[in-house]
């Protein structure tokens, strides 16, 4: 069975963020969209493998962050003949995607917003299929079976496909950059926010692995050593989720969390470098930068809403 094609969407950096093209007889299936802007790269890879945008079966995304669907309004108007597939609580925000694009123009600007994503438009609901936990697509000779995978995002799921034993994993299993491969695997989670719960995360970390003989990241590619990478991942996650009880145990107060995690993040990141070989020097620091930020928010909003909930249960009456 043929591999998928991995097509760089060249979003921010190369080898960054990517798709994959499937091609199942004379049909085709994109895993992420990307973003808009992306849209000839995945048309040009869909052209390479001798396919028309009338043979795209399937647009399937693994959650609604817009560097994984952005660009999927964009693509399904491309492939008139295709269907959304997408995760139950993602259904509202792919056919109404106001709110998303609301909130990233807020925390972007307009300008940089349109120059990242361009225009995210909705999505006829007529074409947007929801798959349920453990739902099974039966396409040609391929099993594609859908698995709810909480952690990152609460509208998150990966696909296993039988055929190759390969799992498409969005960002549930973590971020895995070619650039930093030079020693071996090396993976971390993000931990990002506004859903990063580290229970959930492991939990889904540990079920993509019991199944999987690879899988594909989508930042970056294909990741052969799904024992060893799943072994980095539960050993940050630990170290994230004994962070965020720290940070909400501070005296930080919630506006000065991300600052707190902040050198605390980064002499992890030093420590996991080092003990590859590596130097988290200005080079690296291009490469895993953006990701080290926004990890360092994603804990902080854990640990605000750990306070919160703290302080409900502190707030109930004795009974």
């Amino acid at each position: 069975m043929p591999a998928p094609t991995v097509v760089d969407c060249r979003y921010i950096r190369p080898q960054f963020a990517a798709a994959f093209l499937i091609v199942e007889g004379d049909e085709a299936a994109f895993v992420e969209a990307n973003t808009t802007v992306a849209l000839p790269h995945l048309l040009a890879a869909l052209h390479a493998a001798d396919m028309q945008p009338e043979q795209v079966r399937w647009v399937i995304i693994t959650h609604v962050h817009l560097d994984h669907a952005g660009g999927a309004s964009a693509l399904m108007a491309a492939c008139p003949n295709a269907t959304l597939l997408c995760h139950p609580r993602a259904q509202r925000h792919v056919v109404d995607p106001e709110r998303l694009v609301t909130s990233a123009r807020a925390v972007y600007g307009k300008e940089a917003f349109e120059a990242l994503y361009g225009r995210v438009d909705p999505i006829d609901p007529s074409r947007v299929k929801t798959m349920l936990d453990e739902q099974t697509l039966a396409w040609g000779r391929r099993n594609m079976t859908f698995l709810h995978t909480r952690g990152h995002a609460n509208h998150h799921f990966c696909i296993h496909d039988d055929s190759t034993g390969g799992v498409f994993t969005g960002d549930a299993f973590g971020l895995c950059y070619p650039a930093l491969q030079t020693r071996g695997t090396y993976i971390f989670p993000s931990t990002s926010p506004t859903d990063f719960h580290p229970d959930e995360a492991r939990r889904s970390v540990r079920r993509i692995a019991a199944c999987a003989d690879h899988v594909h990241a989508t930042h970056f590619g294909r990741v052969q050593d799904v024992a060893g990478a799943a072994g980095q991942l539960l050993d940050h996650l630990d170290f994230a989720e004994a962070l965020r009880d720290a940070a909400a145990a501070s005296d930080a107060s919630d506006d000065e969390l991300a600052a707190w995690c902040a050198p605390r993040i980064e002499a992890r990141f030093v420590h996991e470098f080092k003990s590859r070989g590596l130097a988290l020097d200005q080079p690296a620091r291009d490469i895993v930068g953006l990701d080290m930020d926004l990890n360092g928010q994603g804990i902080a909003w854990a640990a605000r809403k750990l306070r919160r909930d703290r302080g409900d249960a502190d707030a109930q009456p004795a009974v």
